[in-house]
């Protein structure tokens, strides 16, 4: 069996399992296993949502029989107050959270896909969220080319003095970031998923321009001036960046690569 096969059908599993166990309301599928099914491959996880009915969710948190019963877990880790993160035997990866229905009112999530549904329950309007996600892209380029430029600068600074994690940090992280916020401003985005949760998600085929520039921009640990002059050039080559704060960055990275 195929593993995109396989992910289905351990999620349909589930369901039945929750079925049978009662006080289950809804298994919603979210993500690559929820609406957009056609990007699913080899290194998909399960992703899923259980709502429950009201008093349940202690039970289904604390309880992981429903799992356990479903396919035998190798792995648990409880990284939330709502859920956990699940390896099975057979080397299924999951992440999961438990609400009520009323909960989801204030949960900000991507639309679901209903996997199964106790018998009477009518409600799979939820899957759909009632509170949009906040938006990761930015609508002008001055505030995050010019928190990158100064992004570069700091950074730069605390390699000078020794500090290189926070150095990488400051340059080929937070810097890199303030970019992604307005890719969209400067290359034609590729429809191909978004991820409201992550500007970085699947950027190679949605920006394939910017994709083929961000070996130079992130270059590693021991090459943090290298990767900031890079990433300067072309803050430089789509932005008017600042003259003097400029010639002070390439200073610096002048001064660091040279000794």
């Amino acid at each position: 069996m195929l593993r995109t096969e396989l992910l289905l059908q351990r999620l349909d599993e589930i369901g039945g399992t929750l079925g049978r166990k009662g006080g289950a309301l809804l298994l919603l599928g979210v993500g690559s296993v929820g609406v957009e099914l056609e990007r699913m491959d080899e290194y998909s996880d399960l992703d899923f949502f259980v709502i429950v009915e009201a008093g349940q969710k202690k039970r289904y948190i604390d309880r992981l029989d429903w799992l356990e019963e479903t396919y035998p877990l190798a792995y648990a880790f409880k990284n939330s107050d709502v859920g956990c993160k699940i390896l099975f035997e057979d080397g299924i990866y999951g992440e999961y959270a438990i609400f009520e229905e009323r909960e989801l009112t204030d949960v900000s999530y991507t639309e679901g896909r209903v996997v199964w549904k106790a018998p009477l329950y009518s409600n799979t309007a939820i899957a759909k969220p009632r509170r949009p996600l906040p938006s990761q892209k930015c609508d002008s380029l001055d505030f995050p080319l010019n928190e990158a430029l100064t992004n570069l600068y700091v950074g730069l600074g605390r390699y000078a003095r020794g500090e290189r994690l926070s150095a990488a940090r400051f340059i080929q992280g937070h810097a890199i970031d303030r970019i992604l916020s307005v890719l969209h401003l400067l290359e034609p985005e590729v429809d191909y998923f978004p991820d409201p949760f992550g500007n970085e998600r699947r950027l190679e085929k949605r920006y394939p321009s910017f994709a083929d520039k961000l070996g130079g921009m992130l270059q590693g640990y021991d090459r943090v001036p290298e990767s900031a002059l890079c990433i300067l050039e072309f803050i430089e080559a789509v932005y008017p960046a600042n003259p003097r704060l400029s010639t002070e960055i390439r200073d610096l990275v002048h001064k660091l690569t040279a000794r």
